[in-house]
């Protein structure tokens, strides 16, 4: 019996140091993944990070002790990378005026600036033009160098190459990995984008478009580091630095094509604030978006709440079948369902108005386009509600109920003294949760509205919630501002928190009166 058990002790050991190895094996093999990329960005900082938290895997791993640590860690690490790391880069950079024309730094802004100003000279490289986007959004040349097929990926902040690229017969660029590539209509609706990208390739070069092609010269710009200041030779133009806005200017203002990335405080909030073209839509989307997540939690509720107190009946028929069906919805994929009721609500052939006999504009009427926005979510979120409700109902105190009877209390007064807050007590942080969820119910709104309509001139729609406000801001406009939209995530955050935390308050009180 001792020797089958020092087997067993010795096998379990054998085996979990085998998974120790492999595990710590895996993570070596993850950090120096990792670190060749933080090496050659020279982000020392990072890289002490990373090493330091090698550093603590390993000696929490190779300890025999300290059981419970060793099941914290992953999820501790996790939470960081995922939750607190990102929540720190969006704040950082709502105190910035990162966005279109602000992505880079001042050197690299500089040679952005001296590459405008680029004139063919005899014997410069030429090169086939392809443009497309990378898969962050940014506007890109792709290149084919004439004289040796070689292919090449030009921004603004300069030109790396692009191995491995697609091309047709002539050699121009028609596909590469991370690049979205524009057919030739594209490209030809576009030049004028693509002719104010200047892209650097050394101190007083750079590439510049011509039609479908681009080639690489001489620019007429200098920058002179003892006036901090940008000269063009050909037309006499001196740009000035503004380091607290982050531009070069003018002496009448006029700035130049690229600036770069400052830390500009408090701006991004006081925009929202004090700005009157951006205050006044702000409110108006907060107060929708608070409408939109309340709506949404009560008429999901009650439709959950009914449904499950009409099929919590001992011995009905068919409730199997009727469960199934109310679960449906709820089995069905969001955006896929959010699509069919965007075609439903169609003005001129939509199920809506045909079986309605209606002609109501759902897609153009601000009000008529939150009501469908209500509907469409009440449909999406009830078997939700549905579920936890019956489970709760199922739940209850019988005795309760039997003595409420027993006092002549009709149904109506049962439920509204005993049943409802009950049910409150124990349902009430998932209606928190679900209120924090619709708050931020990016889907609903951007699959079936886009945020519209749209009133002229207005930069917010009349179904915009704040986090689709933030992604237009972000990704969706002309102009990106990542900066004023991280500033609005701020504020959500801020919000939905605020919010949060006051009902909380208010459930613990309900459980004091009812425990």
């Amino acid at each position: 019996m001792l020797d089958q058990r020092s087997q067993s002790a010795g096998s379990g050991t054998a085996t979990g140091m085998i998974i120790k190895i492999a595990v710590l094996a895996v993570v070596t093999a993850l950090a120096v993944w990792a670190a060749l990329p933080l090496i050659r960005a020279e982000a020392w900082w990072a890289l002490a990070v990373e090493a330091a938290v090698v550093a603590i895997v390993f000696h929490l791993y190779l300890q025999r002790r300290k059981i419970p640590p060793k099941y914290l860690l992953p999820g501790t690490l996790l939470l960081i990378a995922f939750q607190i790391i990102p929540v720190i880069m969006t704040i950082g950079t709502s105190f910035s005026n990162y966005g279109d024309g602000h992505r880079v730094g001042k050197d690299q802004a500089i040679e952005a600036i001296v590459a405008a100003g680029v004139q063919q000279t005899p014997g410069g490289t030429t090169y086939l033009l392809a443009a497309g986007e990378s898969a962050s959004g940014e506007l890109t040349l792709l290149l084919t160098d004439t004289s040796d097929g070689s292919t090449w990926a030009g921004t603004e902040e300069g030109l790396t190459e692009l191995p491995g690229a697609e091309t047709d017969e002539t050699g121009r660029i028609t596909g590469a990995e991370d690049y979205s590539v524009w057919d030739l209509a594209e490209l030809n609706e576009r030049q004028d984008e693509l002719t104010a990208l200047a892209v650097p390739t050394g101190e007083n070069t750079g590439i510049r478009v011509q039609g479908l092609s681009a080639f690489e010269g001489a620019s007429t710009r200098s920058y002179d580091e003892s006036c901090d200041c940008i000269t063009d030779s050909a037309t006499g133009t001196v740009w000035h630095a503004d380091d607290e806005a982050g531009v070069f200017l003018t002496e009448d203002g006029q700035e130049a094509l690229v600036g770069w990335r400052v830390n500009i405080g408090l701006d991004n909030y006081a925009r929202v604030l004090t700005d009157p073209d951006i205050r006044g839509p702000f409110l108006g989307v907060f107060v929708w978006n608070l409408v939109f997540a309340a709506g949404s939690v009560l008429l999901t509720f009650a439709v959950g709440l009914g449904s499950a107190m009409a099929l919590n009946r001992p011995g009905m028929r068919g409730t199997k079948a009727y469960r199934a069906v109310l679960i449906l919805p709820y089995a069905m994929p969001a955006f896929a369902m959010i699509l069919v009721w965007a075609q439903m609500f169609n003005r001129d052939f939509g199920l809506v108005n045909d079986l309605l006999g209606l002609d109501v504009n759902w897609f153009g009427d601000a009000w008529a386009a939150r009501a469908m926005a209500l509907l469409t979510n009440t449909w999406l979120g009830f078997p939700y509600m549905f579920l936890i409700s019956l489970g709760a109902l199922q739940a209850l105190p019988a005795d309760s109920l039997e003595a409420a009877k027993i006092d002549g209390a009709g149904g109506v007064t049962a439920f509204r003294k005993i049943t409802l807050p009950l049910l409150l007590v124990a349902l009430t942080p998932l209606l928190i949760s679900s209120f924090a969820f619709n708050f931020n119910n990016f889907n609903a709104i951007e699959l079936l509205t886009g945020g519209g309509p749209f009133r002229a001139g207005d930069d917010a729609g009349g179904t915009d919630l704040l986090i689709t406000y933030a992604f237009r801001q972000a990704f969706g406009s002309a102009s990106s501002d990542y900066g004023f939209a991280s500033a609005i995530s701020v504020f959500i955050f801020i919000i939905v928190a605020t919010i949060s935390a006051v009902m909380f308050r208010s459930t613990r009180k309900q459980e004091d009166v009812y425990s």
